[in-house]
């Protein structure tokens, strides 16, 4: 078959390049329209619960996560030359296009006791001029009286102050929002140069915009450095610029095809699928060197090009295909699992890694068959003398040493095994940036000051129309009650709901004493009934008001209590959320309330609990799909044996390998076994079928086959390892932790499978055949 298909390649070369250079123009086409994604909820299935009552939120409320925040520290906030810079910094945000309001000291509003009318006027505490220095103290004391700022705005130990940018969702959601962030950012830096001040930023719009322009960045410069570190490799390997030239052709249509593809589905570039395009030239250019290397070795042999190409495609067109068809299947597997953005992964990667063999296999003996045969230098690395002499020594290791392979195997296991048990389980919203990262610095700036600004809703649900008008008085105690024990977590802020603008409106009823500033009781809540149609306050706009109404439903059946807290984690953040939940419970009556926890950090925890149970999933779906390739093209219970136990075990140094070193599990690292099983397991199968094609030509000699298997396969194999190795190790240069995890865990995998499968492989089937002689 695979004869006849080299034969037919040849023969219709140029009608095959010309659909092929047709088809590589229409998927450039597409990928010339890909875009960034800017939607971090996919996470999750649709139909999960949380992800219903998430969606059902926003309906209701708005968005949770289009609030950036900029945050200074001083004690001088309140001198003329900065404060009226402060005012100026409001004013321009205002000003940005796509940006719905700004809460900051400056239009903090005071509520006012108008007796004349019996309402309450909504005041600006800060007049809108240019404000001498008694003007600001005066109406700096009057802020600072007011309870309801405090923890929101600034703190009053630190001198921290925060300003709060709310941005459009659906700019939010659209490739419009980077230029309107760096505008945001450009004007608050200025504030900061201005009057020497630091200026730290935050919040999901800033580092969800920043995570995506960097994604879109690396993936740039991973795959022109993917591209530059394989054609040097591959110039030293064969000494021929046309082969080099050739498999980066390869490599490049895989590359336009991958993202054709995911524009084809309507996808977008997210952290996982922007590592595709990188991914396909480390996996498309192993194709590339054992197509020509079979090429080089058939030539030397026959003397003639095109029964030397005819050969090439006959020997290593199987191999190539279930190599592929396994690399594929450790990606694909992803597509199994419940996650949206690891299906859309495990999708693309899968269908593009089996399209590159076809691409290879077209485009190598088309293009060869029009260039010069290949002339003594080319070939001149088939005869490798150091190569041949670590050949030998491997070949030594396993005829003669074999126990003391087995021997060190099982204990560099073993003490893998414990690394293993040392393994967490632990993610965060930014843990995949360093430390010492601007956005990972600013955020906990706003941890330490504010306690941090990832947004938690919690919604009380009276279960019918007016419901809050129903013992209005016990349910904003509840609430309240609720808020206190959520303030008093050392990780969460003060909880903003309609019962902090009841306390504020209080206090302004009783002339803006603050230690009025409590939940009315019955008895003046009928007086303070009166007077809550508020009036517009003395600027014509009423942020106070605005901000109020948005924490009840248009039926007044749902109101939500906001709360801003620190990254703590998945797993901290679970328990956090079943101990307010335990503490709602025995606050509200679960037969007349429901209350339900929601906003960004419970997807966030929903999303990394499903990504991380899809990929231990996916890795079991990997184990077998793979053995039912080795089953199918080997027929033989013994091989599938002694193939799958060189590439479990690399798996287990690696997992011990991040149990001993702390590095958690989570969705960047659990990725690693997949991919490292699905490309590693290449090793093995050229290996074997060379093995097996061998097996015959010297009449069932294990010995003699084993020693021929690692001469002839051994430089190829030991090549192809380098390829891969130097190609994952440049995501090590990345600047998320999770996918420099993924370049040097995966690296770390194809080092130890390339050993075990050149040193324990042999050695398992000298032994195992020579068990089964007995």
């Amino acid at each position: 078959m695979w004869l006849r298909l080299g034969q037919f390649i040849l023969k219709y070369r140029i009608p095959l390049l010309i659909i092929l250079l047709a088809l590589t123009g229409f998927m450039g086409y597409q990928a010339s329209k890909m875009q960034l994604s800017y939607d971090f909820s996919r996470a999750i299935p649709t139909d999960n619960p949380k992800y219903k009552t998430y969606q059902e939120f926003k309906k209701k409320f708005g968005e949770d996560g289009n609030l950036l925040v900029i945050g200074i520290q001083t004690d001088k906030l309140f001198e003329e030359k900065i404060f009226n810079s402060y005012v100026v910094l409001q004013k321009d945000l205002r000003k940005v296009k796509a940006v719905e309001d700004v809460l900051a000291v400056t239009s903090a509003v005071n509520l006012v006791k108008d007796s004349a009318s019996e309402k309450l006027k909504a005041d600006t505490i800060f007049r809108d001029k240019k404000l001498t220095q008694a003007e600001l103290d005066s109406s700096a004391a009057v802020f600072l009286n007011l309870p309801f700022y405090r923890g929101l705005l600034y703190n009053a130990e630190t001198k921290a102050w925060l300003m709060g940018v709310r941005i459009n969702k659906d700019i939010m959601n659209s490739s419009k929002r980077v230029a309107i962030v760096d505008e945001i950012k450009k004007l608050a830096l200025q504030f900061g140069t201005d009057n020497n001040l630091e200026i730290h930023l935050s919040g999901l719009p800033m580092i969800r915009t920043e995570l995506a322009t960097r994604i879109a960045a690396e993936m740039n410069i991973f795959l022109v450095a993917s591209l530059v570190l394989s054609a040097l490799i591959l110039l030293l390997f064969f000494r021929s610029v046309s082969s080099m030239t050739l498999s980066l052709v390869v490599v490049l249509i895989g590359v336009v095809w991958s993202v054709g593809t995911m524009q084809l589905f309507g996808y977008k570039i997210t952290l996982l699928t922007a590592l595709i395009p990188p991914l396909i030239v480390v996996i498309g250019i192993p194709n590339c060197i054992y197509f020509l290397n079979k090429f080089h070795t058939a030539y030397n042999e026959k003397g003639d090009k095109l029964k030397a190409l005819t050969a090439m495609v006959d020997k290593m067109g199987i191999v190539t295909l279930f190599c592929n068809l396994a690399a594929a299947i450790g990606f694909a597997v992803f597509a199994l699992t419940r996650s949206q953005i690891l299906k859309e992964f495990g999708v693309v990667a899968g269908i593009n890694i089996m399209l590159l063999f076809f691409i290879s296999l077209i485009l190598i003996p088309a293009v060869l068959s029009f260039l010069p045969p290949p002339k003594s230098r080319h070939t001149k690395y088939l005869d490798n003398p150091r190569l041949n002499r670590w050949l030998d020594r491997l070949e030594r290791w396993s005829l003669n040493h074999r126990k003391l392979i087995y021997g060190i195997t099982i204990a560099i296991v073993a003490f893998s095994v414990i690394g293993i048990f040392k393994l967490k389980s632990v993610g965060f919203i930014v843990d995949d940036l360093p430390k010492t990262d601007k956005i990972y610095t600013d955020l906990k700036f706003f941890e330490t000051n504010f306690k941090g600004v990832m947004p938690l809703e919690i919604i009380v649900d009276t279960r019918q129309k007016n419901g809050l008008r129903r013992n209005a008085i016990k349910t904003f105690r509840n609430i309240d009650s609720l808020s206190q024990y959520i303030t008093a977590q050392p990780t969460m802020a003060r909880p903003l709901s309609i019962v902090e603008g009841m306390k504020f409106a209080k206090q302004a009823f009783f002339e803006g004493d603050s230690l009025s500033y409590t939940v009315p009781d019955e008895n003046i809540m009928p007086a303070l009934n009166d007077y809550l149609s508020f009036k517009k306050d003395s600027s014509g706009g009423n942020s106070f008001t605005k901000l109020v109404s948005t924490f009840m439903d248009s039926t007044k059946q749902q109101v939500r209590i906001s709360v801003s807290m620190a990254d703590v984690g998945s797993v901290r953040l679970p328990e956090i959320l079943d101990s307010i939940q335990l503490r709602a419970t025995q606050l509200f009556d679960t037969s007349k309330y429901t209350v339900q926890l929601t906003g960004t950090s419970v997807t966030f925890l929903e999303g990394s609990t499903y990504i991380i149970n899809g990929l231990k999933e996916s890795i079991a779906w990997a184990f077998l799909l793979i053995a039912l390739c080795m089953l199918y093209l080997f027929k033989s219970f013994r091989i599938l044996f002694c193939s799958l136990i060189p590439n479990i075990i690399p798996l287990i140094i690696t997992a011990g390998v991040m149990g001993w070193t702390g590095i958690a599990i989570k969705p960047s690292t659990v990725l690693v076994f997949s991919v490292a099983l699905g490309i590693a397991i290449d090793v093995t199968i050229r290996f074997l079928v060379n093995y097996k094609q061998e097996l015959p030509r010297h009449g069932h000699n294990l010995k003699k086959t084993v020693i021929e298997t690692i001469h002839s396969t051994g430089i190829s194999i030991i090549y192809t390892s380098l390829v891969l190795i130097a190609g994952f190790i440049i995501f090590c240069f990345s600047g998320f932790g999770g996918t420099q995890a993924l370049g040097w865990l995966t690296s770390l995998t194809l080092v130890t499978a390339t050993i075990t499968n050149l040193v324990l492989l042999p050695a398992l089937l000298i032994s195992i055949g020579e068990k089964r002689k007995k």
